[in-house]
């Protein structure tokens, strides 16, 4: 064969790849459609989508230095993908909250204005000092955050739920599980500059996740607020065992451990499908206006993001800017915390500050005008 026709069927096979690959991701940009009951491959493939897309600038990219037309076929297959493109990345113009509404605000007294974040603690570190809580309650304060929503609130024998509560003084109203209540569940906590009314510890069938939802009372205006820890992917959990199983030479047990891989992912996406459902059906009954928030372990390609951004608005999409990751880790490139509000209210301001404290995420801070 001569190196004219080694050289055509090389450029065949990158043809074909480039299609097989913009086949994908245009399936991916879908997955969220799908309820994890109903297909096994969407979600995984809604999983994929961050490497999907990079993938495809990269080879539209390499097509458009070789002069050839199908640099277009991956960057199509890219745009197909902009209901994602936008949950990550935005141009509007940033909004300052009066500094009447913070100065209210900071009295303890509604001005129209409320700063909730939410953020996950991972059990503060599990530091016997309390560093990193007083760090983040710090912060907080030069935020003016008026409601706290934490996941993974957890606390040690030295640095107990007292000593939390002490650190985190300034949100003088809380809301947290008994003890008798978590047993087996990842804690999660509300502290609030405001009163907290009508409380509700949610727990899920055969999960260490939960929620909780609660009203917030802004004087005559009242907020619903739903606090949510959903079903982890695991990937992180289980990534060095499926390294080391997926390194034998041993293709059976290769095989085993791909099985199994996706076995745990989709076991845990049915459990999250069936959380999302449930917070769904929450806010929808809801007779005040609602805010949605905390760790979702999903993507803005997930079923989760899909059915909650169905009826209520993604605060970033109305009040970020930039680019929005919220896991420190995998490259920056993962979206899972989030902010959701009903329509009648209005995010003004939606950031996820780079907090190097005692967690793998980012907290999420966002202001509504109510």
């Amino acid at each position: 064969m001569g190196k004219a026709a080694v050289k055509g069927l090389f450029q065949l096979i990158l043809i074909a790849v480039t299609f097989v690959l913009a086949a994908v991701t245009i399936a991916a940009s879908r997955s969220g459609h799908y309820h994890p009951e109903s297909s096994t491959m969407m979600p995984l493939l809604g999983l994929a989508v961050p490497v999907l897309l990079v993938s495809c600038l990269i080879v539209s990219l390499c097509w458009a230095l070789a002069r050839k037309k199908w640099a277009f076929v991956p960057l199509i297959a890219f745009l197909f993908n902009w209901e994602y493109l936008t949950a990550v990345i935005q141009f509007n113009s940033t909004h300052e909250v009066p500094a009447t509404a913070l100065a209210l605000s900071q009295k303890g007294k509604p001005g129209g204005y409320l700063t909730i974040a939410t953020y996950n603690v991972h059990s503060f570190g599990g530091e016997i000092t309390g560093y990193s809580c007083k760090e983040i309650a710090k912060y907080m304060q030069q935020q003016y955050v008026d409601v706290l929503c934490f996941q993974e609130f957890g606390d040690n024998k030295h640095f107990t739920v007292d000593s939390l509560r002490r650190a985190l003084s300034q949100w003088p109203y809380a809301l947290i599980p008994a003890d008798d209540s978590i047993h087996g569940i990842l804690p999660i906590a509300i502290f609030s500059r405001y009163p907290l009314a009508d409380g509700r510890f949610i727990t899920y069938p055969h999960s260490a996740n939960c929620s909780m939802m609660c009203d917030v009372v802004l004087g005559t205006d009242t907020l619903r607020l739903i606090n949510n820890h959903l079903q982890t992917t695991s990937v992180s959990q289980n990534r060095r065992k499926w390294e080391r199983e997926l390194a034998t030479n041993d293709t059976r047990r290769e095989a085993q451990a791909v099985q199994n891989a996706a076995e745990t992912l989709h076991e845990n996406f049915m459990k999250r499908a069936a959380q999302t459902d449930s917070i769904c059906h929450l806010a929808i009954a809801s007779p005040h206006p609602v805010l949605v928030c905390g760790d979702f372990n999903s993507l803005p390609s997930s079923y989760t993001y899909y059915q909650l951004s169905e009826f209520l608005k993604d605060g970033f999409k109305t009040g970020g800017c930039g680019y929005m990751y919220t896991y420190r880790y995998g490259k920056r490139m993962l979206r899972i915390d989030y902010a959701f509000h009903s329509p009648e209210l209005d995010c003004i301001n939606y950031y996820s500050p780079n907090l190097d404290l005692c967690s793998d995420h980012n907290p999420v801070v966002f202001t509504v005008k109510y």
